[in-house]
């Protein structure tokens, strides 16, 4: 008698965490906690810190099952999405969509009760900008879906500096202009190791409908603007010296992996590229945290959030 071998059930919580976009999240929450780091040069109440990013965090997981849900037919295209839950069916379309109005509306009852409204409506703004604005149009409309729709990515900065002072500062909205140049040349990267599968699944990021060469050459003028964006926090006085050095050294890097691309000079550029620009803003940002403490106390905001 020939004996079988039953393979265990995934258990489910595994799909609903991998729905959520946990390695996504979490970059979003690291720069929504160092904006709340940002905003002031003391300690921040230990109930914003958490409550707040918990709340912004759940929001994002929301815009994430979304993100599952609208692209399910094209991930089943696609090489490195085809093994998500709602494309193989592990988890149901009713599931997945009551995954996100339960995330979602818990994020937006803990931001409203617990931190501010200014906050809550700024997160629901970034959740429809990704999860309808992006994912429903822009994505299957425009090859500059990522420059237009890179914005609702760009916000965790500002929402975590308005979770602590209650106001929009123009500080916050620096920290935004980096992100959001920083996105084009970090996604493009990956479009271009990328592409056939894109192509695949019938979507216009730049690689399919301009080709390498044109998505290379943007890669590089895109990186040539960050460099420059990141050198306004200093020149404004938000940061010092440390954090010059810091922006000058790795955009350099940044640049060198865009011009390898650019060049062709290495057989996986487009991915050694994506991976540093990881590198590059989780580093950039935690040259901001050690400045901000250590060079620049130039500045101080009230609980209210004025400055002063």
């Amino acid at each position: 008698m020939t004996q079988t071998t039953s393979i265990p059930a995934r258990p489910m919580w595994r799909d609903y965490l991998e729905l959520s976009k946990p390695n996504v999240v979490a970059l979003m929450i690291v720069t929504s906690a160092i904006g709340m780091v940002l905003s002031t040069p003391g300690l921040i109440p230990l109930d914003v810190f958490v409550l707040g990013n918990l709340g912004i965090a759940l929001c994002a997981g929301s815009a994430a099952a979304v993100n599952h849900l609208v692209d399910q037919r094209i991930d089943t295209k696609m090489a490195r999405t085809q093994n998500r839950p709602v494309a193989t069916g592990r988890l149901t379309t009713t599931q997945g969509v009551l995954f996100a109005l339960i995330t979602g509306g818990l994020g937006m009852g803990i931001l409203f009760a617990f931190i501010n409204a200014l906050t809550a409506w700024l997160t629901f703004a970034s959740l429809l900008g990704y999860a309808v604005v992006y994912t429903l149009y822009l994505k299957r409309a425009t090859p500059q879906n990522i420059v237009i729709g890179g914005l609702a990515g760009a916000a965790p900065p500002l929402l975590g500096w308005v979770a602590v002072t209650g106001e929009i500062h123009p500080h916050a909205l620096l920290l935004v202009l980096v992100i959001y140049i920083w996105t084009p040349p970090h996604f493009w990267a990956l479009a271009i190791h990328r592409r056939d599968d894109y192509a695949k699944a019938d979507i216009p990021m730049l690689p399919v409908t301009h080709g390498i060469p044109y998505t290379k050459l943007h890669v590089l003028l895109y990186t040539v603007i960050l460099l420059l964006v990141t050198l306004l926090p200093w020149l404004t006085g938000m940061f010092g010296l440390l954090y010059l050095a810091a922006a000058v050294v790795l955009g350099a890097g940044f640049l060198y992996w865009s011009l390898i691309l650019y060049f062709d000079k290495h057989p996986n550029a487009g991915m050694e590229t994506f991976k540093y620009s990881i590198v590059y803003l989780l580093v950039l940002f935690v040259a901001m945290i050690l400045d901000h403490y250590l060079m620049t106390p130039t500045f101080s905001i009230q609980a209210n959030g004025a400055l002063v």
